[in-house]
This record gives C-alpha cells, sequence and structure tokens, in this order.
C-alpha cells in the first residue's frame, strides 16, 4: 500500500453551492422525491384496499380520514407525484432514444415535465369530482 505524500493537497469534490440549479436539475431531483413519495402513496392505497377487504367499518374508517381535508391534501399530492413521476419517466424514455438532449430541448421538456404533471392533476381531480357529483 502506497503512503501518501505529506503536504500534499487532496482534490476536493465539488459541493452542491458550486452548481448553479438548472431545470434539468430540478426535475431529475423532484423525480427521486417524487419516486419515494409513491412509495409511502402506495401504501395508503393497500391501507384503502385491506380496509374494503377487512370490513364495512374498517373501510369506513378509511375513507373517512381520506375524506379530511389532510387525507385530500394527502391524495392531491400522490396525483401529482404520480403523474409528474411518470411524465419524468416519459422524458427518460426519450433521452435514452437519443432524441431531446440538446440544453435547450431538455430545459423546455424538463418545463413541460412540470406543466404537464400539474395540468393532469389538476384535471384528474376535476373529472372525479364531476364523476362523484361533488
Amino acid at each position: 500500500m502506497s503512503k501518501p505524500i505529506a503536504g500534499r493537497a487532496r482534490p476536493l469534490s465539488p459541493h452542491i453551492q458550486v452548481y448553479r440549479l438548472i431545470p434539468t436539475m430540478l426535475m431529475s431531483i423532484v423525480h427521486r422525491i417524487t419516486g419515494a413519495a409513491l412509495y409511502f402513496g402506495t401504501l395508503i392505497v393497500v391501507w384503502w384496499l385491506v380496509a374494503a377487504s377487512i370490513s364495512q367499518s374498517q373501510f369506513d374508517t378509511v375513507t373517512w380520514a381520506l375524506g379530511t381535508w389532510l387525507g385530500r391534501l394527502v391524495l392531491f399530492g400522490y396525483t401529482w407525484a404520480l403523474m409528474h413521476h411518470m411524465l419524468g419517466g416519459i422524458r427518460h424514455l426519450v433521452w435514452d432514444t437519443g432524441h431531446a438532449i440538446q440544453k435547450e430541448t431538455s430545459t423546455k421538456l424538463a418545463w413541460a415535465t412540470l406543466a404537464g404533471s400539474i395540468t393532469l392533476t389538476i384535471l384528474i381531480w376535476i373529472a372525479g369530482y364531476l364523476a362523484t357529483g361533488a
């Protein structure tokens, strides 16, 4: 094993403060966060399905909890995370084909991912409210 040379400064890795936050970097970070959020959101879906299979009272409890303002906020966030992660996955699939990897195009695609996920989430919730008559 070789000994390090005394007095020689080791190179430092660039820190996050060195980088300027760009849209593609931000969407990459958000894609990872939404992936983790989907894990926990899916546990809510599992809770709802298990409650439906156990008894009517268990199902009513879960339905009540998800019907509160906090429950709806969590479900709205879950819907957005699902849409954003899906569109981010499609964006990566397009990149894997070798398309839209130019700087300007990838930046536009990053912003389109964000705008599309917000739009789709709102449309899904409007459709849901119209379908239930609420």
